[in-house]
C-alpha cells in the first residue's frame, strides 16, 4: 500500500515538474509584471498626493500675493505653479483667480493667456468650459467676435449648455445677427431651469427681440381671451 502512495505521489511529482519547466517562467513573468505594476501603482499615488500637497502649498502663496497685489510676483507665481504642477487642479484654479486679478489691474492681454492657458491645458472639462466662456466674453468686449464663437465651438459638458448658448446670443445680437440671436437665447430659456434667475435675464432679452418664451394660456371652451388671461394672472 505504501509503494503504492509513493508511486502516486513521485507521478504527481513528475506532473508538476512538467508543467512548471513548460510554464515556470511565464508565471514568474507574469507574477513580476502584477507585482511591478501594483508597486509602480503606489508610487504614483503616492507621488500624486506629494504633488497635489506642494500644489496647495503654492496655491497658498499665489493667493498671498494677490492679497499684496503685487503683479510682479503673481507673474513669476502662476509662471512655477503651470510648470510645476500643470496637472493638477490647483494650477486651473490659480490661472482663473490669476486671469480675474489681471483684468482688474487692466491686463487685458494677461487676462486672456491665463484663460487661454486653461482652455487647452487644464485637466478638467469643467474649468476649461469656465475659462471658454470668460474668454468669449473678453474677446466679445473687445469685438472679435468670431474669436469669441470659436471658443464657443465645440462640446460642453450638460451643466454649461445653457450658459454657452445665451452667451452665443450675446455675440449674434452684438453682430445684428437678430434670427441667430433669437434662437441660441430660445436654447438657453430652455435649457435653465424654472427657478433659475439667470432663466428670467434671458427672458428679458428675447422679450427685446419682441419675443415672448412663455406658452400663451390655454383658452377653455366659452371663455374669452380676457377671462383667460385674468385667470391665469392670478395663479
Amino acid at each position: 500500500m505504501a509503494n503504492h502512495l509513493d508511486l502516486e505521489e513521485q507521478e504527481q511529482l513528475d506532473q508538476l515538474k512538467a508543467f512548471w519547466k513548460q510554464y515556470g517562467n511565464l508565471i514568474s513573468w507574469v507574477l513580476i509584471a502584477a507585482l511591478g505594476a501594483f508597486a509602480g501603482w503606489n508610487l504614483y499615488q503616492r507621488w500624486q498626493i506629494g504633488q497635489a500637497s506642494q500644489a496647495a502649498a503654492m496655491y497658498d502663496e499665489l493667493e498671498r500675493v494677490i492679497k499684496v497685489g503685487d503683479i510682479s510676483k503673481l507673474d513669476r507665481a502662476i509662471a512655477d505653479m503651470r510648470d510645476k504642477f500643470p496637472s493638477t487642479t490647483y494650477a486651473s484654479q490659480a490661472s482663473l483667480l490669476a486671469a480675474k486679478v489681471y483684468f482688474e489691474a487692466g491686463k487685458t492681454a494677461e487676462a486672456k493667456s491665463s484663460l487661454l492657458w486653461v482652455a487647452d491645458k487644464s485637466p478638467d472639462n469643467g474649468y476649461q468650459s469656465v475659462a471658454k466662456l470668460r474668454l468669449a466674453g473678453l474677446l466679445m468686449d473687445a469685438k472679435s467676435y468670431d474669436d469669441a464663437l470659436l471658443q464657443l465651438a465645440g462640446t460642453f459638458p450638460t451643466g454649461f449648455l445653457a450658459l454657452v448658448a445665451d452667451r452665443r446670443g450675446d455675440i449674434f445680437s452684438l453682430q445684428g445677427k437678430k434670427a441667430e440671436a433669437r434662437g441660441q437665447y430660445e436654447l438657453a430659456f430652455k435649457s435653465f431651469e424654472e427657478p433659475a434667475e439667470y432663466r428670467r435675464l434671458v427672458e428679458v432679452k428675447l422679450n427685446a427681440l419682441g419675443v415672448d418664451p412663455r406658452p400663451a394660456p390655454r383658452v377653455a371652451t366659452g371663455t374669452t381671451p380676457a377671462e383667460a388671461a385674468d385667470t391665469e394672472s392670478k395663479k
